[in-house]
């Protein structure tokens, strides 16, 4: 992995000088910044933390670029595997993944963290969705490879996964193969579905599967989409036409940044903030006002 080392002053040394900032393409829709801005001003930091549009050939060189002032990234895509490549150190969520979506810039190089995970099983949790036997996730890439191991985090011992390409899917096995859960694959375009008790849908927004959908929503539980821009999205409103819940991909998008904002706070996505409370109203008020 490449190394690239700054100079990290320390926390209680950080002042309104300390930078952050949300990298990706495109990014103008990002809602990371009200997020963060929130958090810190309910924990008093003066940091400031901004939007920039960086496509994935510009990524290490973007990185090395930055002073002493940075703290630390959000990643959107296409640049989570490249950032988990750059990494000195992976957390376990980040290894498993091969995704990277936070890095803490440290004297050692920058430390790579994925909350996608912890914020995906916390979304799962808040909607009532606690030790499930099965889960299905739909599709079958990076966002997907974290829902699978947030599937495994909230207590799912079989997870679904379906995708227009199986043989894509079929890479998620060895994943629960490592996680100790049965990953079974199968493809998108079945007519019927056995019954689960949850769906993660990690498709491109905006995707519509037709008669699929509607044989999807009658045999797979609450919705958790990961898609909150358009909503409600044509996937989303099959399940409502089913009279089954939907939920849009806020909840997650919320708990991930506060496992960010732990990582620059405390470098440690496990370590609760002072006065968290307060922090997740502020950050989901923000949300709300959006």
């Amino acid at each position: 992995m490449a190394r690239l080392v700054r100079r990290q002053p320390k926390l209680g040394m950080l002042t309104g000088s300390t930078r952050l900032a949300v990298w990706g393409d495109p990014i103008a829709h990002s809602r990371s910044p009200r997020l963060h801005a929130a958090a810190y001003g309910v924990l008093g930091l003066e940091w400031e933390y901004v939007r920039r549009q960086v496509v994935e050939a510009e990524f290490v060189g973007a990185l090395k670029g930055l002073d002493a002032t940075w703290r630390g990234l959000s990643l959107t895509m296409p640049l989570k595997q490249v950032a988990a490549r750059t990494a000195v150190t992976l957390d376990d969520d980040a290894r498993l993944t091969g995704a990277v979506n936070t890095l803490l810039l440290t004297a050692d190089g920058p430390r790579g963290f994925n909350t996608d995970v912890g914020g995906l099983a916390r979304a799962l949790d808040e909607i009532g969705v606690r030790r499930p036997n099965v889960i299905r996730v739909l599709g079958a890439g990076a966002t997907a490879t974290s829902a699978v191991v947030a599937a495994a985090r909230a207590g799912a011992r079989t997870v679904d996964v379906r995708a227009r390409r199986v043989e894509a899917a079929q890479a998620l096995g060895a994943l629960g193969t490592t996680l100790g859960v049965d990953v079974r694959t199968g493809p998108l375009s079945d007519e019927e579905f056995a019954p689960v008790d949850a769906t993660i849908a990690a498709l491109p927004g905006g995707t519509d599967l037709g008669a699929v959908a509607e044989a999807l929503a009658s045999a797979s539980g609450s919705l958790v989409d990961v898609v909150y821009g358009g909503w409600p999205t044509p996937l989303a409103q099959a399940w409502v036409r089913a009279g089954v819940d939907a939920h849009h991909g806020l909840g997650m998008l919320l708990h991930q940044a506060l496992l960010q904002v732990r990582v620059f706070v405390g470098g440690d996505p496990a370590l609760p903030l002072e006065r968290e409370d307060a922090v997740l109203a502020a950050m989901r008020a923000a949300l709300v006002g959006d």
